[in-house]
């Protein structure tokens, strides 16, 4: 497999894991730091990291927002235990 195909599946697989972590609100972030050892602001904070990799400064709601799909404050308010 070339490196533009592996990058393509990758970035596919990512989004589709950010979809269902959208789509799943029932779980917690704790839960799935408990069992998975990371969770939805963890994969923030990576998206964030990745950015500024690449000369793209977000900041940290910035990047939340990216990977909970609405502000966070409002995830927390709709969805939070």
């Amino acid at each position: 497999m070339d490196d533009a195909t592996r990058t393509e599946i990758e970035a596919a697989v990512f989004r589709r894991m950010v979809d269902h972590f959208r789509e799943r609100t029932d779980v917690q972030n704790i839960d799935v730091m408990n069992t998975a050892g990371f969770c939805r602001n963890c994969l923030s904070k990576w998206y964030r990291a990745a950015g500024e990799e690449r000369g793209v400064e977000l900041e940290d709601l910035e990047a939340r927002e990216i990977i909970y799909g609405m502000a966070y404050s409002e995830w927390k308010t709709k969805y939070q235990k």
